[in-house]
């Protein structure tokens, strides 16, 4: 284990709207306020046609090829996630988050792409005084966090 000590930062809330894109929506407002670190939740719906990633199909190839699987239809969401700079500085997302629909329910990745469904509540804590970036991993292709 690695670890890397924060302070925290600015405390964002936003209100996503009708279509409003995760993780776009979010990277693009973590680049336009300047953040690099940050602890992001999300409460609200999620419309019907998002896509999480639900797991490599095979854990050991290399690169992993995503699981990519639907939302069943409009549903209740919520999620966790952090931003941390990655190539060029870029702030980037990486989220999971549970979708439920009736008795159905999925987990995964957004950076699939998730529509939200009418209202999204996300606020963002953001995290200072740490060298935590995400760095390309060459023997997987992701880019872990560096501490």
């Amino acid at each position: 284990m690695k670890y890397s000590q924060a302070g925290l930062g600015r405390v964002f809330i936003l209100r996503l709207e009708q279509g409003d894109q995760l993780p776009n929506v979010i990277e693009d407002f973590a680049r336009t306020h300047q953040i690099s670190s940050a602890l992001v939740l999300f409460l609200g719906g999620a419309d019907a046609g998002s896509k999480i990633v639900t797991g490599p199909e095979d854990g050991n190839a290399r690169p992993p090829v995503p699981m990519v699987t639907d939302i069943p239809g409009v549903s209740e969401a919520l999620g966790v996630g952090t931003i941390f700079a990655g190539a060029g500085q870029t702030p980037k997302l990486h989220m999971h988050a549970a979708f439920g629909r009736g008795e159905e329910a999925r987990a995964g990745c957004t950076r699939a792409g998730v529509a939200t469904w009418q209202i999204g509540e996300v606020i963002i804590l953001e995290l200072v005084g740490t060298s935590a970036r995400r760095e390309v991993h060459p023997e997987t292709g992701f880019e872990l966090l560096e501490v």
